[in-house]
């Protein structure tokens, strides 16, 4: 499967994300809450762009059920959205005055242009490494049981029964649409590479 190729290619940065120190601040709860009001404002902008590159998938679909699965998983990406609305009134943080940060505009600049430019494998080879990397953080988090604290639901959210088959949604398209083409690999891996920036600038909104 291309989709497992791509992920074992990557599993260096799959790690360095796993290991990050904002991670590792999910995992034990230690993480700053300053920086984790950060990241929710962040993310709930990458996410608006997510859902955008998905509807705009879709209206490049081939047939009518890849069609409805770029909309099951757009879905997906509104009901995400609703959990960070929830912690952004928790943290007291103004989702409509967010502006996005130099890695969140990277990440979202790069999917928008390969969800107009690029075909349904690109698209999905590009956007694939968020939902895959988000499964995969989520199940490693809650192996020894989900701990209670702080940064529970996240931990909950990504390790549980109804994002898990959006990802793997997503890697299903990558396998019928997408090659193991050289286009396909750097995507994947900047998307990758995207996410551990994200995280980095996230950890890193105190010192700004």
């Amino acid at each position: 499967m291309i989709s497992d190729k791509l992920w074992k290619d990557n599993l260096d940065l799959a790690a360095s994300c796993l290991e990050h120190r904002f991670v590792c601040g999910i995992a034990d709860g230690s993480l700053e809450r300053q920086k984790f009001a950060y990241y929710v404002g962040q993310d709930a902008f990458f996410l608006e762009s997510f859902a955008r590159a998905y509807s705009i998938a879709a209206a490049k679909s081939p047939d009518f059920s890849v069609f409805t699965t770029f909309h099951n998983l757009a879905g997906g990406v509104l009901e995400e959205l609703q959990l960070h609305e929830g912690y952004a009134r928790e943290w007291n943080v103004d989702l409509k005055i967010q502006q996005p940060g130099n890695a969140t505009r990277r990440y979202t600049d790069f999917l928008t242009a390969t969800a107009w430019s690029g075909d349904i494998g690109l698209i999905a080879a590009a956007m694939s490494p968020c939902m895959s990397l988000y499964s995969f953080l989520g199940r490693e988090l809650a192996k020894n049981g989900i701990p209670n604290h702080q940064y529970s639901d996240w931990i909950r959210t990504y390790s549980g029964a109804d994002f898990i088959p959006l990802s793997e949604q997503l890697e299903n398209l990558l396998n019928s649409y997408g090659n193991y083409s050289a286009i396909v690999n750097s995507a994947y891996r900047y998307a990758m590479l995207c996410e551990l920036e994200f995280f980095q600038a996230a950890w890193e909104v105190c010192k700004q």
